[in-house]
């Protein structure tokens, strides 16, 4: 049969070959996106299903009860003590027939497993592979557990450990007292479940957690079904739209593309001399305007060069504020060394190199009386102008209020009211703050969930000083923050630093670490306070190597020489 040809030419050829692996790639996104709605949607139901069997099994126990089975368990695990008093407890008819009810929920809400029990937090921070390989690795102990198995059902004091990814989500449900947002997922032997973890406040704590795992069979006998069909009808109406559309390139764009690339080539080896062919083409479509678009454009760049002048100075003018803003918040952080030249009784030495032009991290260190001095180390939520912005609020009210009187945590509670008002960007600081009395080396320290701190005793090595934590500061209003005492003898070095010095990433993901800094205190651990952080950032930057630094970096370190020393 004679008719018309159709050519075939190597851009035609090419736009339908891009448009095919385009076809290709939705019909990809479309399945990809759709199977995880739907995985998503079941993922919510079920976690909202379990949440609500939790909120039930909360009604079950009295809070008084549930706060004395937990502190029996904290206090079995971690001291060894309190046995007969979980065996009695255990035999009580009370805690009896809690568990038979829990045991006939489970059983009639059709989920895998019902357990209440506490979390240890410090334990929890504690998580390496290596413990969680040697089995010494357990944050959660138990008060009640209804597996469905006698034999592997926990009991009072009984303890475990927990999946290592969900370690962060079960920190911040226990620790704020809020349901965690998002989904703790495994495959168990009951196949694919989902667990809900719901706290238990009481007097504004957590003092127990309720887990719900639930079996998402609808997700497991569904899926396939719902992929086909996806498959099928993305399938079918790309088909079509691909027929539709390589018909349209074939008959109708390439003559007016041909013309667009001819005239923006014209454009270019004519030193910017503007067509006019590009107002001729008049389809009333797309193509036209991309005629107009690429007109518009030809304009566009000879004004662009005739304002890049303009531009780069203002560029430059920008620059030369950020670098006055570096320098007016290098000089909000003491930097005079020896800080208090008139004063033997003690050393210190602190540096802060930020990330950004501008950074969140900050140190302090102030003369509250003759006779104490306060610490300071904190990060600011964030970085660059915003971050910073806030570090100068933080820094000045925590000084302003400790100088007026007070504990590290009614300076840390003030800081925290006074920052939380109009904090509408949500940002937050951790501080760690301590006031050490100069004549006895007596301290008082409050942590707002920031890193611990390493301590070196005269003539020994520098180890973390680990306690619990209290909320960061500007997180929630009203916390009362917890105080840690302790006691520095003549000899004795602090050393405090914020997260930038622990994950400094080299090229190939590696942090490091809370290992690596102690080793690099301890190549010379009676070293004065400004080698001892002019070691670490050595060591920091030959680890890190040419790998770009993507946090500040900020370290203080003090030393104590007692009374009178020289």
């Amino acid at each position: 049969m004679k008719g018309k040809r159709i050519y075939i030419t190597g851009l035609t050829g090419r736009l339908i070959l891009g448009l095919a692996v385009f076809v290709a790639a939705v019909t990809a996104g479309s399945i990809i996106v759709g199977v995880n709605t739907y995985r998503a949607s079941i993922h919510r139901h079920y976690n909202d299903v379990g949440y609500q069997i939790a909120h039930s099994v909360e009604l079950l126990f009295d809070n008084d009860d549930l706060e004395e089975w937990g502190d029996l368990a904290f206090k079995y695990n971690t001291t060894g003590e309190g046995a007969e008093e979980i065996a009695e407890v255990v035999q009580s008819e009370k805690f009896q027939n809690l568990e038979t009810t829990l045991l006939n929920l489970r059983s009639g809400m059709d989920v895998n497993d019902i357990f209440v029990g506490v979390i240890d937090i410090d334990e929890l921070n504690a998580y390496t592979p290596e413990r969680v390989e040697d089995g010494t690795w357990a944050p959660i102990y138990y008060i009640m557990d209804a597996y469905p198995m006698e034999e592997y059902r926990f009991s009072l004091g009984d303890k475990s450990p927990i999946v290592p990814d969900y370690c962060e989500g079960a920190r911040i449900s226990y620790e704020t007292g809020v349901p965690y947002g998002g989904y703790f997922i495994n495959e168990g032997s009951y196949g694919y479940n989902i667990t809900a973890v719901y706290p238990i406040v009481n007097g504004g704590r957590t003092i127990a957690f309720i887990g719900v795992e639930t079996p998402m069979r609808t997700l497991e006998s569904d899926l396939n079904q719902f992929i086909f069909i996806v498959l099928v009808i993305v399938c079918i109406i790309s088909l079509v739209l691909f027929i539709l559309t390589a018909f349209i390139l074939v008959n109708a764009l390439i003559k007016p593309i041909k013309t667009i690339s001819h005239e923006a080539a014209y454009f270019v080896e004519n030193e910017n001399e503007i067509s006019e062919k590009l107002k001729k083409i008049k389809n009333h479509d797309e193509i036209q305007v991309l005629a107009e678009s690429v007109l518009k454009m030809e304009i566009g760049i000879n004004e662009y060069i005739e304002n890049l002048t303009k531009v780069t100075a203002e560029k430059e003018r920008i620059g030369a504020e950020l670098n006055v803003a570096t320098q007016i918040q290098a000089d909000m952080l003491p930097r005079i060394f020896p800080a208090f030249p008139e004063r033997n009784e003690f050393d210190l030495y602190a540096s802060m190199n930020p990330a950004k032009e501008v950074g969140g991290d900050f140190y302090d260190f102030f003369l509250i009386d003759d006779d104490h001095i306060g610490l300071c180390m904190a990060d600011v939520s964030g970085k660059g102008v915003p971050a910073a912005l806030f570090m100068v609020i933080a820094k000045t009210l925590i000084k302003n209020r400790a100088q007026m009187g007070g504990s590290p945590s009614q300076v840390l509670a003030y800081a925290n009211d006074q920052l939380g008002e109009g904090n509408e960007a949500e940002l937050f600081v951790t501080v760690w703050f301590a006031i050490i009395e100069i004549s006895t080396g007596k301290g008082i320290a409050a942590n707002a969930g920031h890193e611990h701190p390493a301590l070196r005793r005269k003539d020994g090595k520098f180890e973390l000083v680990k306690y619990r934590h209290s909320p960061a500061v500007a997180t929630m209003n009203g916390i009362t923050f917890k105080e840690h005492e302790f006691k520095l003898n003549p000899g004795d070095s602090l050393y405090v630093y914020t997260d930038g010095v622990t994950e400094a990433t080299r090229s190939d993901d590696t942090l490091f670490g809370v290992d690596r800094m102690l080793d690099s205190l301890n190549k010379n651990p009676d070293a004065d306070p400004k080698t001892m952080l002019e070691t670490v950032r050595a060591d920091i930057d030959e680890f890190v190597g040419t790998a770009p630094q993507f946090d500040d970096i900020t370290m203080l370190g003090f030393k104590y020489m007692g009374p009178g020393k020289e």
